[in-house]
């Protein structure tokens, strides 16, 4: 593999480790800003609406600048969010490096991904894109419970420092690295988000934001999930945390290999699935079953969910780009604004339930939401029509 490309992945799983460390950062977030916990989700809302909302302005305003310094530059302003975090000395500051680091990451992502495409060239974009995604993966396989385990152990600004020394490596050596001269895409915020008019693309971006939303009710809120739902010490979250990021590996293969094999829809369809039902065993599991066998009960399940949670981007991505290829540059974006929208979402709605109601009904709120995606995407089919039913893009 090129090596620039192995350092654009470092930078995504930098980057990316922010959005899932904190479902085992929160107790320690909320025990210090003197905040209750879904409070402390607000946290992951910030980011999340940075991300999305960012991404697209900051794509604009940096659209004619050279990629090599958008993509350093993210990373400096990235770790600047991390800084000010871990020296933040009230709440109100930790969401502003929240936001911060939100805004720069999705920078960094589009920016990472159209770089690592010119330094491979267009023959060779899908793999390009793939290593760069693949720092987001292992983000979730190690980077969060990593993270996890330095805030459990040294606090939760050590995380934030680790964090952005990743980012300051990852800067100094792609600055060095990285040629100059890539040039980048001059387009206005309209024409970026006008391609979501495109027949099959915002039925495609809502079925998105379904998905992660319902996902990120429960993903946000593992802890009160393990500490309250199953009553286990606040120090099983890494292990949690590594019990799922497990499951997201084995999922991102496996959805490349099921979707050349069955296409795109049915990968999309079984996860919806598949992560609806695991949501409702997981509350059957804490209400009814014994805290002594919950628990362990709990950190298994982590391992399927992750599989079937992370068979659902590559498998959706794959069916936007099939909706309009011509577009992808444009899509792609919109459907990482969609996901980051999801996590928003997720978090809020999550962190409201676990205001009025036990965290073990979590995981029933969470599987409303990609049930919907599933009426969503069959009704589309059905009344919106298909270019080619279940081809192997779809």
């Amino acid at each position: 593999m090129d090596t620039r490309l192995l350092w654009l992945a470092v930078g995504a799983f930098a980057t990316s480790t922010m959005a899932f460390v904190f479902a085992g950062l929160l107790p320690l977030v909320s025990a210090s800003a003197h905040v209750s916990i879904s409070e402390a989700g607000h946290l992951v809302t910030a980011y999340s609406l940075a991300y999305a909302i960012g991404t697209p302005i900051l794509a604009t305003l940096t659209g004619s600048l050279d990629r090599k310094r958008v993509v350093v530059g993210a990373l400096v302003l990235f770790l600047v969010g991390n800084v000010a975090a871990a020296a933040s000395n009230s709440f109100a500051l930790l969401v502003s490096a929240q936001i911060i680091m939100g805004a720069a990451a999705g920078l960094f992502a589009s920016t990472a991904q159209a770089a690592a495409v010119m330094l491979t060239g267009i023959e060779h974009r899908a793999k390009a894109v793939a290593a760069v995604v693949g720092g987001t993966t292992f983000a979730v396989a190690l980077g969060a419970p990593i993270g996890s385990l330095i805030g459990n152990l040294a606090g939760w600004r050590a995380t934030f420092l680790f964090v952005g020394l990743l980012a300051l490596i990852c800067a100094i050596v792609l600055s060095l690295m990285l040629p100059r001269g890539l040039p980048g895409v001059k387009l206005t915020l309209t024409e970026r988000v006008l391609a979501i008019a495109h027949p099959g693309v915002m039925p495609a971006l809502l079925v998105t934001l379904l998905y992660l939303t319902g996902g990120f009710v429960v993903i946000c809120y593992m802890a009160p999930l393990a500490t309250q739902g199953a009553g286990m010490d606040i120090s099983v979250l890494p292990a949690m945390l590594l019990a799922f990021g497990i499951g997201a590996v084995t999922g991102n293969y496996l959805s490349g290999q099921l979707t050349d094999q069955l296409g795109a829809t049915r990968v999309v369809v079984f996860s919806l699935s598949a992560a609806a039902a695991i949501c409702v065993v997981m509350t059957l599991v804490l209400t009814l079953v014994p805290s002594a066998i919950a628990g362990p009960l709990l950190i298994a399940i982590m391992v399927p969910w992750g599989i079937v949670g992370w068979m659902f981007p590559p498998a959706q991505a794959s069916r936007i780009v099939a909706l309009a290829p011509q577009l992808t540059n444009l899509t792609l974006p919109l459907n990482a604004s969609a996901i980051y929208f999801g996590v928003a979402a997720g978090t809020f709605i999550g962190g409201q339930a676990l205001q009025v109601g036990p965290a073990s009904e979590l995981g029933l709120i969470a599987a409303a939401f990609p049930i919907v995606g599933l009426v969503v995407l069959g009704g589309h089919r059905l009344f919106g029509g298909s270019r080619v039913a279940m081809s192997p893009g779809e």
